[in-house]
């Protein structure tokens, strides 16, 4: 009895005070759960990294598009119709060795006519994977051969063995690149960094289709996605962040076109002296343009007077200046790679380069004129990186010269001394940085001489020129540390010998001095050659030269015989060029002779081969291909990715991702070449047909493929 009294009380407890208890149970699991999410989950894809190592996983978010299910052959490719002259072209560009690998036992699928323009659903046919690794073993492979890549590790990528190695794959005769940089970082353990990686699944699923929709941004047409603020709430008074920040969600939208469409860019070398306005056309471009004379509006076009400049007497007149004040420096000679912080005025990259200079403009976060999109649109190299409290994406000791012409930054702020310390750490040994202002503080003056004496700069000129009115000075990095031990104030401190400086991805700014390298294995040890002798001359810290040289004459075949004769490609349209995963930039080397750049773009999964580009006088960066390029949409002509997508096949949780950029990236009747396996090759066909692009080619030996498609004026 006593028990069922009990039992009785209790009920009547809960009936009167159920509400309360249960309303008090979920606030607590609630405040549980917030907790648990905010400590354990993955909420961003800008997590500051300290070292490469822990770049093995991916790390962008999930896709919010849309799917559904489509057909498509997942056992083979059929072969795609192209022109007939573009066939007759690309096969001549085999060469007589490729003849023997189409007379044998593995002939070369055929490349027919189109019938309705090259539409249709007609795809490339592959061999068997057992046929493919039979022939892989013990097989010689000319270095003429335009799809096929040698190697049993490129043929197991993704396949989980544990004796898989994380090199870049190689084309026929060409280079492994884990060969190349014996400094490539890996595991504790000493061990590859994918070797006990297993495969996810394949890189794209075949059974989605994408519903594609535009993005609805601050910046509409001009959309950055790690550089602009689109989540933020309130007044904006900036529209780019301090530094990158990344969407949460994986950019699965497409950028709209400008306002009034877009307009096909006028053509190399004419756009050096007028772009079309309304490409680039911005409301602060247009409150710039009235109160500067060196770019004019004239009807649809801004023009670029050769008289005017933003430096008073003229570009030329500059130049000249920093030449007769330091006779060392020989533009285009000892002077091949600037780095020009800022854009204020793209002629000075234009003059440049009529010197044989090639000029990399850095558009920093505060410029919202957008004119770096302006030097981009005439045909210069630029790309937009803030530059506040993280490193710039390149290695260490790469650019011949700096240059900072009115680059707004305090050099008596907290923050000038980590800067200074950056331009230290990318300038290499006794390479120069150039200053120019016209109405320069004695305070602002008195900070940058102070940071200047503290990190052992050796100032070679100060002085006003009379005809521009613009104060110059031209500091000097050392060439030894010999002087770093004279200091009496040991501020900054020498970096210690396990801070990697060329570690350059999501990494804070150093308070330490980097030491200047010393060691002949040491990239930055010895002065590079003069341009143009640079371009194929390989020092002694490269290693495996033999196989630098081989791969070069590999690219150089590759784009002769192919890339320049075969694709029916009109190479008087390109001029900016990415090279979405660059080796040694063999493939940019190639192309030296032709009226193009290429940014060569170094992935930070894979091997560090970025100093071999720069000591060879080309441009590249570090990049994830998980997240966004740092440049505006539509800054490309066109994207090579030469077996991209297999090497991101365990790192991006969805490579769709890559395709949206290269949307972005690409301009309207711009170039992709794709070269990689056919299993990735099909559904991308697919994918590049959802988003109306025109397949112009696609190609392919056994397991190995070749696509080639350009993009239009399509937008949903």
């Amino acid at each position: 009895m006593a028990i069922a009294r009990f039992g009785h009380q209790v009920k009547r407890s809960y009936q009167s005070h159920g509400f309360f208890v249960k309303l008090s149970a979920t606030v607590v699991l609630g405040l549980c759960f917030v907790i648990v999410w905010s400590v354990f989950s993955n909420y961003s894809v800008t997590s500051q990294r300290e070292t490469f190592d822990d770049i093995a996983e991916p790390v962008s978010a999930a896709s919010n598009g849309k799917v559904s299910n489509f057909e498509v052959h997942s056992d083979k490719i059929v072969p795609k119709k192209v022109k007939e002259s573009g066939e007759q072209r690309f096969k001549s560009g085999l060469g007589d060795r490729d003849k023997k690998i189409n007379n044998g036992s593995v002939p070369l699928n055929s490349v027919k006519k189109p019938e309705n323009g090259g539409g249709g659903n007609a795809k490339l046919s592959k061999k068997d994977d057992e046929n493919k690794t039979q022939e892989d073993e013990g097989s010689e492979v000319d270095e003429d051969e335009v799809i096929r890549e040698k190697g049993d590790n490129e043929a197991n990528d993704g396949d989980g063995d544990a004796n898989a190695n994380d090199s870049v794959e190689e084309d026929a005769n060409s280079i492994n690149a884990e060969e190349l940089d014996q400094g490539a970082p890996e595991e504790d353990n000493g061990g590859s960094r994918t070797a006990n990686r297993k495969a996810s699944g394949p890189v794209f699923d075949p059974k989605k289709r994408y519903t594609w929709k535009l993005c609805n941004t601050r910046t509409k047409h001009n959309y950055i996605p790690c550089i602009d603020i689109e989540s933020a709430t309130g007044r904006l008074q900036s529209y780019r962040h301090h530094e990158r920040s990344c969407p949460r969600s994986a950019v699965m939208c497409l950028v709209p076109l400008p306002r009034d469409g877009y307009r096909t860019l006028v053509r190399w070398p004419e756009s050096k002296g007028k772009i079309l306005y309304k490409n680039v056309e911005h409301p602060k471009l247009a409150a710039y343009i009235k109160t500067q004379d060196w770019l004019v509006e004239s009807g649809d076009y801004l023009t670029f007077p050769q008289n005017q400049s933003v430096f008073k007497g003229g570009v030329q007149h500059y130049l000249d200046s920093i030449e007769e004040m330091v006779p060392d420096i020989e533009l285009g000679k000892n002077i091949r790679i600037v780095l020009d912080l800022g854009c204020k005025d793209s002629s000075f990259t234009a003059s440049l380069l009529e010197k044989g200079v090639l000029t990399l403009t850095l558009g920093l976060k505060d410029d919202l004129v957008d004119l770096a999109q302006v030097a981009l649109e005439r045909g210069f190299p630029a790309v937009v990186s803030p530059l506040a409290t993280r490193t710039l994406p390149f290695p260490s000791g790469v650019f011949d010269a700096i240059h900072c012409g009115e680059c707004s930054i305090s050099w008596h702020s907290n923050g000038a001394t980590k800067i200074i310390l950056e331009m230290n750490r990318i300038l290499r040994p006794g390479g120069y940085f150039i200053l120019s202002t016209k109405h320069g503080s004695i305070e602002a003056e008195e900070a940058l001489s102070t940071l200047t004496s503290s990190i052992c700069w050796n100032i070679l000129a100060d002085k006003t020129d009379d005809l521009s009115d613009i104060g110059m000075k031209i500091y000097q990095k050392p060439e030894g540390n010999d002087i770093y031990e004279l200091r009496r104030k040991k501020v900054p401190p020498l970096c210690k010998d396990n801070e990697n400086p060329d570690f350059a991805w999501y990494a804070p700014l150093k308070t330490c001095l980097h030491t200047v390298p010393e060691a002949i294995e040491q990239h930055g040890a010895e002065l590079p050659a003069e341009w143009p002798k640079r371009l194929h001359t390989f020092p002694e810290w490269m290693n495996n030269r033999e196989k630098l040289t081989a791969d070069s004459e590999h690219w150089k075949s590759i784009v002769n015989k192919s890339y320049l004769v075969g694709m029916d490609i009109d190479w008087s349209t390109i001029r900016n060029i990415l090279d979405m995963k660059a080796i040694s930039g063999g493939f940019a080397a190639a192309l030296s002779d032709q009226n193009v750049w290429v940014m060569n773009v170094v992935p930070v999964h894979a091997p560090d081969t970025l100093p071999i580009i720069f000591e060879r006088g080309l441009l590249g960066v570090y990049h994830d291909w998980c997240e966004s390029f740092g440049s505006y949409p539509r800054s490309y002509d066109l994207l090579h990715a030469d077996h991209l997508f297999s090497r991101l096949k365990n790192r991006c949780k969805q490579a769709i991702v890559i395709v949206v950029e290269m949307d972005r990236l690409l301009r309207p009747g711009g170039w992709v070449i794709i070269r990689d396996k056919v299993e990735i090759l099909n559904p991308l066909e697919e994918i590049l047909r959802s988003l109306h692009w025109e397949i112009r080619m696609t190609f392919a030996q056994d397991r190995e493929g070749i696509l080639t498609a350009q993009k239009t004026m399509w937008r949903p």
